[in-house]
């Protein structure tokens, strides 16, 4: 039985994401706000760009998203021209937005009035993971609509889990990008550290490398750190967006998280030096400016 996929949002994560999708066989519609990549992707990848969410959605077996926040899941989801107005009945819908767990429970009651399935599964990985269908991706909904999506999803990703309910997906994002705000400040300042020590800086990372100290972060990012080169991953801007979400979660729930919110603080200081489009990474070049 042949599969239909909409695909709303085009940008670095959704772009690629889509294209796997396609590639895989399956007929997939896209939509975007800038129609002119709409019809790039649809011109790379033999697809069909539309002129609206409600054109892309209305026939879709499935329909993903991947936007930039929570009022853009507002607009693409509710509303008359929206997707849950539009998506036919029995449709699954699944976002890979980073957004709240509010919004997702949000819009998964709506999608239920509609008997729609919804399912939040934000991602992890970058623009390097979703253009090589490398991602880690978190799921949170019913166990039924995680099996029907499963398939599509494992296009695109290395691994891929149901962690419980509507919300749990975001909510393990959450945990991932509280983890990586810690890991990327300790190695920025063992960095710092090492260079104002007048160590040789890529020596000490390749023998504390295959010890304790060792990480993804160290492995994949202290060169490009070392030399100062902050254009290979996830923005500082939306680094600050995800910890947002973090630390208003932490307020609901009562978890105490110091390191992250100083974190952010560090990431503020970072976008007033102009890096809001540097990779999270980045956050060695303040101890640098700082000294």
């Amino acid at each position: 039985m042949s599969v239909t996929a909409a695909f709303i949002g085009l940008g670095i994560m959704g772009y690629p994401m889509a294209g796997h999708l396609a590639t895989a066989g399956i007929d997939v519609r896209v939509w975007n706000r800038n129609a002119e990549k709409s019809s790039t992707w649809a011109a790379t990848y033999k697809g069909k760009a539309c002129d609206s969410i409600a054109n892309t959605v209305v026939d879709a077996d499935f329909v993903f998203t991947c936007v930039g926040a929570d009022p853009d899941l507002v607009e693409v989801f509710e509303g008359p021209a929206g997707i849950i107005a539009n998506a036919k009945p029995g449709a699954v819908l699944v976002d890979h937005t980073t957004a709240s767990a509010g919004i997702a429970e949000q819009l998964a009651q709506l999608a239920r009035a509609r008997n729609l399935e919804f399912i939040d599964a934000p991602v992890s990985g970058g623009q390097q993971g979703a253009e090589k269908g490398q991602l880690t991706i978190m799921c949170g909904g019913e166990t039924e609509a995680y099996s029907q999506a499963q398939p599509l999803m494992e296009h695109y990703a290395k691994a891929l889990n149901l962690m419980g309910p509507v919300g749990s997906g975001q909510k393990t994002k959450m945990v991932n990008q509280i983890a990586i705000a810690g890991l990327v400040q300790g190695l920025s300042e063992a960095l710092h550290f090492a260079e104002q020590a007048e160590l040789d800086v890529r020596k000490v990372v390749d023998v504390i490398s295959k010890g304790a100290a060792q990480s993804w972060q160290m492995e994949n990012r202290s060169g490009t750190m070392i030399d100062g080169e902050f254009e290979h991953g996830f923005a500082v801007d939306w680094m600050r967006k995800d910890l947002a979400i973090c630390l208003e979660e932490a307020r609901k729930n009562g978890a105490r998280l110091p390191v992250a919110a100083l974190v952010d603080q560090f990431y503020g200081d970072v976008q007033q030096m102009g890096g809001k489009r540097w990779d999270t990474s980045s956050l060695i070049q303040r101890l640098r400016k700082k000294g």
